[in-house]
């Protein structure tokens, strides 16, 4: 396939975006064949999404489909592409050119913290770092309805996380990398949450002006840490676990 595959900065975007649905997998948070990662293309009204019915633990960067912003599949595949998931992540590649990676997810403890009146609340370390920047978006049934992609963008504004309520996470991100971290960090806070208020014990809460204070770690120093440090950990903890998972021939060959 020398010579026809796609180009450099394409490429590291398809490593990157399948390394991402492995890890998902790998951390329990896949559910079946739904949810859903995307990666926007530079320059190109595009993005890469997972084949619908592929085990998130089979992708490899040669399996993931392109299509544009109308849902019109550009990459030559036997695989549909998820309609809910083309709704979402289009209604943000639209919106956010900023957001070259987003993350949709159906974790047990993130759908529990998105059925809370409050969403997510800064119980600890971990939640401070995120609950600033996350927005909210009420369900509207399962996303097949494009209509719904304005009042979803519209709903997530500038913020970089957001629970749709009574349905999961969400994560955005200029690269998979950071993504990812937020994510972790995201479904982390639920996990923490959903274990101390199952105590029934009474909350001590953090004084408001650290809860000011910690948003800034993760637009600051946790970028850094993400691409730097906590991604390439994750690369190589795949080749530990799956030897020859990036290979250009996937299981949709």
């Amino acid at each position: 396939m020398q010579g026809t595959g796609p180009d450099p900065a394409e490429a590291e975007l398809r490593r990157d975006l399948a390394a991402c649905y492995r890890l998902v997998a790998h951390f329990g948070w896949d559910d079946l064949v739904a949810t859903h990662i995307s990666v926007r293309l530079p320059g190109e009204d595009a993005f890469l999404i997972n084949p619908f019915g592929m085990l998130f633990d089979e992708i490899r960067p040669a399996d993931l489909v392109k299509v544009d912003l109308d849902g019109k599949i550009l990459s030559e595949t036997s695989w549909p592409v998820n309609e809910a998931g083309f709704v979402i992540h289009s209604a943000i590649h639209l919106a956010r050119h900023d957001a070259v990676c987003v993350m949709h997810l159906h974790t047990l403890d993130g759908v529990a913290v998105s059925t809370l009146e409050e969403g997510l609340l800064p119980l600890n370390q971990t939640a401070l770092i995120v609950a600033s920047d996350i927005a909210f978006h009420d369900y509207e049934g399962i996303a097949v309805n494009r209509e719904e992609r304005e009042r979803l963008a519209a709903d997530l504004g500038t913020r970089n996380l957001m629970l749709l309520r009574n349905h999961g996470t969400l994560a955005l991100a200029p690269s998979v990398a950071e993504a990812f971290a937020s994510m972790y960090m995201f479904e982390t806070a639920c996990s923490i949450q959903v274990r101390a208020l199952g105590m029934c014990r009474p909350i001590h809460p953090v004084k408001p002006e650290v809860v000011a204070l910690a948003g800034a770690f993760r637009q600051g120093s946790g970028a850094a840490l993400a691409r730097n440090l906590i991604w390439p950990a994750m690369l190589r903890k795949l080749d530990r676990l799956s030897p020859g998972w990036a290979d250009e021939v996937g299981a949709s060959c």
